[in-house]
């Protein structure tokens, strides 16, 4: 007997990859970050971002996640990291200027800082912990067995939509980099644009109650 039958296993997919598409800080940062620096620089937030997932995953098959459900203090503490961060990536998006069509940054260790950047995006987030401990168990079955085997499935599951969804999203806004860069005042737009999104943002979740 499969961990998860095939019906239940759809249906969390399509409610996953319409989620990983709602406006988030996540999606935002992929789609500012292909715009201005090409759709493969994207795709490497995006890999950071699920391996995230991977962290929130865990913690809710664990029983980790319980934590920041239950204290106010680890729930407070992370949110406030988080909410940092977005502003530190908000300050850097406004000071930022235009940059010529090079991938030049590759060679400069670029491709790991967004990688590194998506990951801490996403686990310094307590709200997407919060999120899974509250969305993973309402598509298990107990009496199916193996609880945490069904919470990595539905996990795994959840990273793949996300990878397709933040990836589909990178290489459509990756098509309007040729046109940025041949407008300077187009890319410093954007990364306004994307400033006030992630100052928004950090608002959002330093004030998001449990």
């Amino acid at each position: 007997m499969m961990p998860i039958d095939l019906d239940t296993l759809a249906a969390f997919a399509v409610t996953a990859l319409l989620l990983a598409y709602a406006p988030g800080p996540d999606n935002v940062f992929v789609l500012t970050q292909s715009a201005l620096k090409g759709p493969w620089k994207g795709v490497m937030v995006t890999l950071g971002l699920c391996t995230g997932l991977i962290v929130h995953t865990s913690a809710v098959a664990l029983g980790v996640a319980v934590i920041f459900q239950t204290s106010q203090l680890a729930f407070t503490l992370l949110k406030l990291a988080g909410a940092v961060y977005l502003l530190y990536l908000a300050w850097g998006a406004w000071r930022a200027g235009a940059e010529p069509l090079s991938d030049a940054a590759m060679e400069r260790g670029e491709w790991g800082r967004l990688y590194r950047r998506g990951i801490v995006m996403n686990v310094t987030n307590p709200k997407v912990a919060i999120f899974f401990l509250a969305f993973l168990p309402q598509f298990t079955a107990p009496e199916r067995g193996g609880m945490v085997a069904q919470m990595f499935i539905l996990g795994a599951v959840f990273m793949l939509c996300a990878l397709v969804a933040f990836s589909s999203i990178a290489f459509a806004a990756g098509s309007i980099r040729l046109w940025l860069h041949r407008s300077a005042r187009g890319q410093i737009l954007l990364n306004r644009m994307a400033a006030l999104v992630f100052v928004g943002l950090a608002v959002k979740l330093a004030t998001a109650q449990r």
